[in-house]
């Protein structure tokens, strides 16, 4: 570990010094405000030189000379921050060998078709929204390779690996929900297609993901996949993480914008937000063009040694321990962590951020959502659960059932397909319901409950079908 830094400690290479990442820099300044409270503080001493004779005052000031100014919290806490500002730049004077290949790179696009992305929140809807930047995305890489597959509940390649971005845009304005032969949203399934065509490709590519939510598998899918495959991972938020979009009296799942940064972060990749100007798909072209572009001698990564000052840090922080130490070093922190708390910002029916942001360092979303829950606060619940299946409930118990459709849409087994019929049938979607116990019916015969609800939602249809009969009779004898 250590060569590699002692190799490049020369003349030559010391005057190449800089930082990788300089303003980071920038971080010094909120803490230098309870130093100097502190420093001036101490200052105040100085006044009684003149005041009381010097050996009277050797005596009477406490830690003023000796070992134990060592000790002093003001000083190591001074120690430690510099020392992890400069971890955060980066500091930097030898370059690492790198062997780039030639920007032969692919770009496979995963389309998100499911009935959410219908929402109006951003307008016109949010899938015609996502097929314009990925327009704007093919105009900016002409020339480079891409692919499209479209999913919902199961996923299809529309256009394998081309450079012809016209014909690639003329099939992604036929992709639509109601050409797609399952509900749901499973981007994982996905994947097994966009390998593929990663596959036929020299190097490795770049994988955009282009959606509103997930599904519950998701996550954990897209972290193995990208654990073992080498390619980049981009994420593409669409909507709004505040609406609902319920455009033409119609509602649908808001932006699940938290759920897409876990989902890239275990990829290793990168969310990028929505922007009403093309500074999300230029974002995104950078790093799908940048991503193992070759590189001549001048532009080959530099070593970040910044990270071996940990084991500085870490023998600055082994006075802790001490008596009185910890107690000062605490009420550092403590001025220094309440200069930096956001300001209390109240909204309708909603807690103050500083104790929301107390409250998410103890729970997680999930916890809060069952706490939410528990307590009969079903819409708070659906807004702070993350797993589909207990947003789905929460939104069934706040009689909210066609978005609880939609997230029971997004796991695929047998028990949220049941309760996504009921709440179709709550919402008075009749014949949805019937086909999906039917599907039911038909995996599993022996479920009595799909069996029972099923002949109660065909008993409503066949009433409003009589009902229909006999006042279209009335109306003819008239």
């Amino acid at each position: 570990m250590w060569d590699s830094m002692l190799q490049g400690l020369s003349l030559a290479s010391l005057g190449q010094f800089h930082f990788l990442r300089p303003w980071s820099g920038l971080l010094l300044l909120p803490f230098l405000i309870p130093v100097l409270f502190f420093y001036s503080k101490k200052q105040t001493y100085k006044q009684w030189e003149g005041v009381i004779a010097p050996h009277i005052l050797q005596v009477l000031l406490v830690r003023r000379h000796g070992k134990r100014h060592f000790l002093d919290p003001l000083l190591l806490y001074t120690s430690v921050i510099v020392c992890s500002i400069l971890v955060a730049m980066g500091p930097t004077w030898v370059q690492q060998p790198s062997p780039f290949q030639k920007d032969e790179t692919g770009l496979v696009i995963l389309l998100d078709v499911s009935d959410s992305m219908l929402s109006r929140d951003v307008q016109p809807d949010r899938l015609t929204r996502a097929r314009q930047k990925i327009r704007d995305l093919l105009a900016l890489r002409q020339g480079s390779k891409a692919a499209l597959i479209a999913y919902a509940g199961s996923a299809h390649t529309v256009l394998p690996l081309t450079d012809d971005a016209e014909i690639l845009t003329s099939y992604l304005e036929s992709v639509s929900p109601q050409i797609m032969p399952r509900v749901g949203k499973f981007p994982e399934k996905a994947l097994l297609l966009a390998d593929q065509q990663l596959a036929s490709l020299p190097v490795p590519g770049t994988v955009l993901l282009v959606a509103d939510g997930m599904g519950s598998a998701s996550e954990k899918a897209f972290e193995q996949y990208f654990a073992t495959h080498p390619h980049q991972l981009l994420v593409l938020g669409v909507g709004d993480e505040d609406s609902r979009g319920d455009g033409d009296g119609q509602q649908y799942p808001q932006l699940d914008a938290r759920g897409l940064k876990r989902l890239a972060k275990a990829g290793n990749g990168t969310y990028v937000e929505l922007t009403v100007d093309e500074a999300d798909v230029a974002r995104i072209n950078r790093r799908a063009g940048n991503y193992f572009v070759t590189l001549d001698d001048e532009n080959v990564p530099w070593q970040d040694f910044g990270y071996y000052l940990l084991f500085v840090m870490v023998l600055l922080l082994l006075p802790w321990f001490r008596k009185g130490v910890v107690l000062n070093w605490g009420l550092v922190l403590f001025i220094s962590l309440g200069l930096s708390l956001p300001q209390p910002v109240y909204a309708e029916d909603a807690m103050p951020r500083w104790q929301q942001t107390v409250i998410d360092w103890w729970l997680t979303p999930d916890q809060q959502g069952r706490w939410h829950f528990e307590r009969g606060n079903f819409s708070k619940a659906a807004n702070s659960f993350e797993d589909p299946m207990w947003r789905g409930l929460s939104f069934y118990m706040a009689e909210e059932f066609l978005l609880a459709a939609e997230y029971f849409s997004r796991i695929d087994t047998e028990e949220a397909r049941f309760n996504r019929a009921n709440a179709l049938a709550h919402a008075e979607h009749y014949v949805a319901a019937v086909r999906l116990y039917e599907s039911i019916l038909s995996a599993n015969p022996e479920h009595l409950a799909a069996e029972k609800n099923r002949a109660l939602v065909q008993g409503i249809i066949d009433a409003i079908n009589d009902a229909s009969a006999s006042q279209a009779d009335e109306f003819g004898t008239i």
